[in-house]
C-alpha cells in the first residue's frame, strides 16, 4: 500500500491510497493514538463522484469512535473498464427504458462479476489495513452493493457485523448465500426507491440466517435516507465492534 496524500478534516485524518491498481481512502481519528476499530465503507462505485457522501459518512464513523476506509470498485471511476460489464449497463438501461422485465441473465451479466472481482479485493486491502499500527479489529462493513456485502459477510470471517443498504439488483446466486450470512446485521431500505424491487429487499432480509438483524425502513427515494439513519447504524457497530 502507497499513501498518496494527506489532509485534515477537523479531527479526521484523510489519506488516500492505492494498493496495486486499487485506489482507496483511510480515514481516521485526527488527535487520538489509541487503535480502532474499522468501518468498510461499500459504495455503487465512481469514489470521486461519491467522495461528497463518503467523506460525510466518514466523519460521522470517525466521530462515532472507529476508521473508515473505502476502495473504487472495479471497472468504475479512473480503473480500467469492462466491455461485459458496459454491455450488461445498456441492456439494464435499454428494458428500464421499454418497460420490460430485467431478467436474470442481465442481473447476473451486471452483479456477478463485480461481486466476484471485488470482494478479494477489500479482502487484500483488509490484510493491509488490519497490518497498520492504528487499526484494530473486530471490522464492520457498511453499505452497497448489498450482493457484495453479502458474499463479503459469507467469505471474511473478520467481518463481525454489517450495515447493508437495501437497493440495487441481487442475483438468485446471492440469495443461497444469504442463507449463510449469520453475522449481526442491520439493513437500511427506502421505501420509495424508484429504481429498486422494494419486494425483492423484504424477501433477502428473510433469507439472512442472522439471529440479530433489523430492518431499518425509512419514507422517500433513493437518495432520501435521513441522516439518523446513520446515526443508528453507528449505534449498532458500537454494540458489536467496541
Amino acid at each position: 500500500m502507497q499513501f498518496t496524500s494527506e489532509k485534515r478534516l477537523d479531527d479526521v485524518l484523510e489519506r488516500e491510497f492505492t494498493l496495486g491498481e486499487i485506489p482507496g481512502i483511510l480515514w481516521t481519528p485526527g488527535s487520538s493514538s489509541a487503535r480502532t476499530p474499522l468501518i468498510l465503507l461499500g459504495h455503487p462505485g465512481g469514489l470521486h463522484r461519491m467522495y461528497p457522501r463518503l467523506a460525510d459518512r466518514a466523519r460521522r464513523t470517525v466521530a462515532a469512535g472507529f476508521a473508515a476506509a473505502t476502495i473504487e470498485l472495479p471497472w468504475s471511476g479512473e480503473r480500467p473498464g469492462s466491455t461485459a460489464a458496459d454491455q450488461a449497463r445498456a441492456d439494464l438501461h435499454r428494458v428500464l427504458h421499454t418497460g420490460e422485465p430485467v431478467t436474470d441473465d442481465i442481473v447476473d451479466r451486471l452483479v456477478l462479476p463485480l461481486v466476484d472481482q471485488s470482494v478479494p479485493e477489500w479482502r487484500a486491502v483488509l490484510d493491509v489495513l488490519l497490518a497498520l499500527p492504528e487499526i484494530d479489529g473486530p471490522v464492520g462493513y457498511s453499505g452497497g452493493l448489498i450482493s457484495v456485502g453479502v458474499r463479503f459477510a459469507v467469505v471474511e470471517p473478520r467481518i463481525a457485523a454489517a450495515v447493508l443498504f437495501a437497493g440495487s439488483y441481487v442475483p438468485r446466486t446471492i440469495f443461497e448465500q444469504a442463507r449463510e450470512v449469520t453475522i449481526p446485521l442491520h439493513v437500511l431500505l427506502q421505501w420509495d426507491d424508484e429504481g429498486n424491487d422494494r419486494q425483492q429487499a423484504l424477501d433477502l432480509f428473510d433469507a439472512f440466517a442472522s439471529k440479530e438483524k433489523t430492518l431499518h425502513a425509512n419514507m422517500g427515494g433513493h437518495t432520501g435516507v435521513p441522516p439518523f439513519a446513520g446515526e443508528e447504524g453507528n449505534r449498532f457497530f458500537a454494540r458489536h465492534l467496541k
